[in-house]
């Protein structure tokens, strides 16, 4: 069977599932109950929402454009 030169191979999809499973997490880590107007929560504003979460998705988008960006070991 021969083989194609694909752009990706099974790593780079490894890595961008990867990538999208940490963002993913990075979202849920800032979802959460909020305030409305009878009540006010002060947990919205707390470091895991405004400073923890949004970092790991940053590094979730950072690892999914590395997967982009590397090139496949040719085996020639």
């Amino acid at each position: 069977m021969d083989k194609r030169n694909f752009a990706f191979d099974k790593m780079n999809f490894i890595l961008l599932a990867i990538g999208m499973v940490v963002v993913i997490i990075g979202f849920i880590l800032m979802s959460g109950g909020g305030s409305d107007e009878n009540t006010y929560d002060p947990e919205i504003f707390n470091a895991m929402r405004i400073k923890v979460a949004p970092l790991i998705c940053f590094f979730g988008f950072i690892s999914m454009v590395y997967a982009i960006i590397r090139k496949p070991k040719s085996e020639e």
